[in-house]
């Protein structure tokens, strides 16, 4: 059995309210075993015997979607790409106060999509890309950025989920095989 992460969007946000407890039902009536919720914001760890992470995006928002009635993206990584998540320094140096932030992509943007966020940056706002993430460096509240998810997936032209990279370290640190 392989353990995987799964960060969805569009849950306990917007008024999209849904207890862990129905999450985590759902999860299990789709054949995952060991479904776990981590912070009520839409993150589950769940095993699997299969290691097909496209196929279960596909099966978590058609499942999601029948059961609760409107969209939810997906975002599903392994416990091993969770760890090189959590580890990659993309910023070496942060400033007392900044913020990182990941966000979960579907698949590594096509460059020119990739030129033109990197053509965006401010003095507040830093990204990088690596692998299926982008990472943002925000030197200021978040909320006082002029950044957020929705347009950064307006820009990237895909959905997108964004983690406080401090609960991506949790996760990490909690559920990687070395714990």
């Amino acid at each position: 059995m392989a353990r995987f992460v799964v960060f969805l969007r569009s849950i306990n946000v917007g008024g999209h309210t849904v207890k862990m407890d129905e999450l985590r039902r759902i999860f299990e009536s789709i054949g995952f075993s060991n479904v776990a919720t981590v912070i009520a914001s839409g993150n589950l760890i769940f095993e699997s015997s299969s290691r097909n992470q496209i196929g279960f995006e596909q099966k978590i928002q058609v499942n999601l979607k029948k059961a609760l009635g409107y969209e939810v993206a997906a975002f599903v990584r392994s416990i091993d790409e969770i760890s090189k998540v959590a580890e990659y320094r993309p910023f070496p140096k942060m400033a007392e106060g900044a913020g990182l932030y990941i966000a979960f992509l579907p698949d590594l943007p096509h460059k020119t999509v990739m030129t033109k966020l990197l053509s965006l940056q401010t003095k507040t706002d830093n990204f990088h890309f690596h692998g299926r993430e982008l990472y943002w460096l925000c030197h200021t509240r978040f909320s006082d950025s002029p950044f957020s998810g929705p347009k950064l997936e307006k820009i990237l032209g895909v959905e997108t989920t964004v983690r406080n990279s401090n609960t991506v370290m949790k996760i990490a640190a909690e559920y990687s095989p070395s714990h």
